[in-house]
């Protein structure tokens, strides 16, 4: 779970955030991702991984690496990313004519 507030200037956010998008989706065991982010600049990133070692595969990429780094340097006023293990999820969906 990444969570962060960003600087005003977008200086090329937007581009390498769709990169590290597509990167990611070629990490075996990577399971898809959840976003949103308020009115008032917080964003809330949630990454899904089978395991740790697809985390591990993740985490070391180079260019999600550079993409960290110029997040430190030129995009985030502060982030923090949280590792932990899913232990039970629940999901409603109601079914369409059933409201």
């Amino acid at each position: 779970m990444f969570t962060s507030v960003r600087i005003d200037d977008d200086g090329g956010y937007a581009e390498t955030a769709e990169r590290v998008e597509e990167l990611v989706k070629d990490i075996p065991g990577y399971l898809g991702m959840d976003y949103a982010r308020t009115p008032g600049g917080l964003a809330i990133t949630v990454g899904y991984f089978r395991d740790a070692d697809a985390i591990r595969e993740w985490s070391g990429h180079a260019e999600h690496r550079a993409a960290q780094r110029r997040g430190r340097a030129e995009w985030y006023e502060r982030y923090t990313l949280h590792i932990a293990k899913v232990e039970r999820s629940h999901e409603f969906e109601p079914t369409p004519g059933t409201e």
